[in-house]
């Protein structure tokens, strides 16, 4: 039976770059490890980092899937429910904050700070101390002191690369009233890692080895007990978020291999609610199953473009549906696959679905990033999501723009949800986990 205790902490840094990634993946698999049963979430609309939290914390046959909480997409009583729901019966939750402990969309709302603050949770500060000593007691004594509600219980310092130099970290922490709770040295093979864990999306990258060698590495120096004794606070209730009741024997296709595999979780939770899911590969099936609707989730098209392009099979099929008029959304990597052609960065050209009038590009591209606020033509309902590419649109037909889209501070942003006959396509990623009747509105379905 479960107690009413549990460990539930936040990790978070003073910028981005500061290793809470790895750190966290680390955490994750040691937790495992022990046998614990470990929840891990991500603050924001990273769909990448909670692949690779599923992927650190499925150990032993158990798999424990990374949800996002993100106050700007989804309301305060949404995230809490879904931390509650997905956390209530875990020995251990894990949250990785975004960026720094105070950025949000605007100022600190939807920070990784409000989020810990609104879970009720203690955070643990990961500071890269690879060019500092004493200096990082005003530095957490300011995290520390700037929001009397924040909890900032301990602190693990990265990139220290002797005992002697942590002693004046340790020092400095405690001088702060924060915990140290150990560091981690600099490992180049680590560094390594960093750079193409979440890059390197081929099968034949064995990710698996990495993150067991980041959490032998992490092990040695950080006091893991230590951290699960601070971190305990009350087990939250379980919520069950309201759902779309409108199950049928409708089937859903929907694309999902190594090129296509950004997506939202709750977005396939109330996706289901509409009919029974079928999954298949554009990479790698011949045939398009049959199906009444089709979703093209986000991912990396680009980088499977050839063996895409081979596949002109699953191309032409997938063109056929579209013409055809059959129900189709399709979301960034998916509407570039959509598309005519994409251009690689060598200057390749690769056919693809030449469903829509659409060419995309990678060169002389420079990243779109940034929250989205989404009004379909003829609707009053605001939908909400995340943009974030580095291809650009080169060549558009006579496409249909069918929505207002504003940023963050709701200043108008150019980029186009296209509509023609029932297929749907833009590269925002929206989030509908608490907005059932999303769907409907994106297949073009009446109910």
């Amino acid at each position: 039976m479960l107690n009413n205790k549990h460990t539930a902490f936040l990790l978070a840094a003073p910028s981005s770059g500061s290793g809470k990634t790895t750190i966290t993946l680390a955490l994750l698999r040691m937790f495992a490890q022990r046998g614990l049963a470990v929840q891990p979430f991500k603050c924001g609309p990273d769909y990448l980092d909670t692949c690779l939290h599923t992927m650190a914390a499925s150990f032993g046959g158990s798999e424990r899937v990374g949800i996002n909480l993100d106050t700007f997409m989804a309301s305060k009583a949404h995230v809490q429910g879904l931390f509650g729901r997905y956390s209530s019966d875990a020995d251990v939750a894990v949250v990785e904050g975004v960026m720094g402990l105070f950025d949000g969309a605007e100022k600190s709302e939807g920070s990784s700070a409000e989020i810990a603050m609104l879970l009720g949770i203690p955070v643990i500060m990961v500071i890269n101390a690879q060019s500092m000593a004493y200096s990082a007691a005003p530095m957490l004594y300011g995290f520390r002191t700037f929001d009397p509600a924040l909890n900032l219980a301990g602190v693990i310092f990265n990139q220290v690369n002797t005992p002697s130099h942590y002693s004046y970290l340790e020092a400095a922490a405690r001088d702060a009233g924060v915990e140290p709770l150990g560091y981690v040295p600099r490992s180049e093979a680590v560094a390594i890692s960093e750079r193409h864990l979440g890059l390197d999306t081929s099968a034949g990258y064995d990710r698996e080895s990495v993150i067991a060698a980041m959490a032998e590495h992490v092990g040695k120096t950080v006091n893991v007990d230590r951290l699960l004794e601070i971190a305990q606070v009350d087990r939250p209730d379980a919520s069950v978020c309201a759902t779309a009741a409108l199950k049928s024997e409708v089937v859903i296709a929907v694309a999902r291999d190594e090129a296509f595999n950004f997506v939202y979780r709750e977005n396939i939770e109330v996706l289901g609610e509409y009919g029974r899911l079928v999954f298949f590969s554009p990479l790698h099936d011949e045939h398009l199953p049959e199906a009444e609707m089709l979703y093209l989730a986000g991912g990396y098209p680009e980088l499977y473009a050839e063996q895409l392009s081979a596949n002109s099979a699953m191309r032409g099929q997938i063109a056929a549906y579209s013409r055809s008029g059959g129900r189709l959304y399709a979301e960034c990597g998916g509407m570039m696959y959509l598309g005519k052609t994409i251009t690689l960065q060598d200057g390749s050209v690769y056919h693809m679905c030449g469903a829509l009038d659409l060419e995309t590009t990678m060169q002389e591209s420079r990243l779109t990033l940034g929250y989205r606020k989404v009004v379909l033509d003829g609707s009053a309902t605001e939908l909400r999501g995340h943009e974030f590419h580095y291809s650009r649109i080169i060549h558009q037909g006579e496409l249909q723009n069918i929505a207002t889209v504003k940023n963050a501070r709701g200043e108008n942003v150019a980029t186009p949800l296209f509509r023609k006959d029932n297929t749907t396509a833009s590269y925002i990623h929206l989030y509908w986990g608490e907005m059932c009747q999303a769907p409907a509105m994106l297949f073009s379905l009446t109910i």
